[in-house]
């Protein structure tokens, strides 16, 4: 099941921000609030995108310096984003199983490739007895990391709830 979940988790959230997007009942003063919260979130997600060398190393640059998952803190963040500005119970019920589930399936699977790949050198990060890297963030790096879909996907998100606010249904 956590093999199903960590690889349908797009598909997935894809599923669950159609949901959301149905239930959602948004205001303006809750969408400009979500749009800040995501927006932080996405800021997050780039900024870890940057510094990955997805596969090839352990990252300790950027916000790996403080944390083993950004991508995630960043993906909890955006949902949260989507939460507050979507202004809906079910909606906030539907993104905290779908997150729950999937980001905890997706932690799993990569920290098992991660001491797979990288073994010992892994579990130091982790204890952060690894010395952090003195990396500078690439726009490339984001890009080769696909981030510009998350972007794609939350301007979507948020204009497609600025028109229910306009035309509540």
């Amino acid at each position: 099941m956590i093999d199903f979940l960590s690889r349908r988790r797009v598909a997935l959230g894809f599923a669950a921000g159609v949901a959301a997007a149905v239930l959602s009942q948004p205001t303006w003063e809750s969408w400009r609030a979500g749009v800040i919260v995501a927006t932080l979130g996405e800021g997050l997600r780039i900024w870890a995108a940057g510094h990955l060398e997805k596969g090839r190393e352990i990252t300790r640059s950027g916000p790996y310096r403080w944390t083993a998952h950004p991508l995630y803190v960043g993906s909890a963040l955006l949902a949260l984003g989507v939460v507050i500005a979507a202004h809906s119970i079910l909606v906030a019920v539907l993104v905290t199983i779908y997150m729950g589930a999937t980001i905890l399936a997706a932690v799993r699977t990569e920290e098992a490739f991660l001491r797979r790949t990288f073994g010992c050198s892994y579990d130091e990060y982790r204890r952060s007895a690894g010395a952090p890297v003195d990396r500078r963030f690439s726009i490339a790096r984001a890009t080769a990391n696909r981030e510009y879909r998350a972007v794609i996907g939350l301007a979507i998100g948020f204009a497609f709830l600025a028109l229910r606010v306009v035309l509540p249904i």
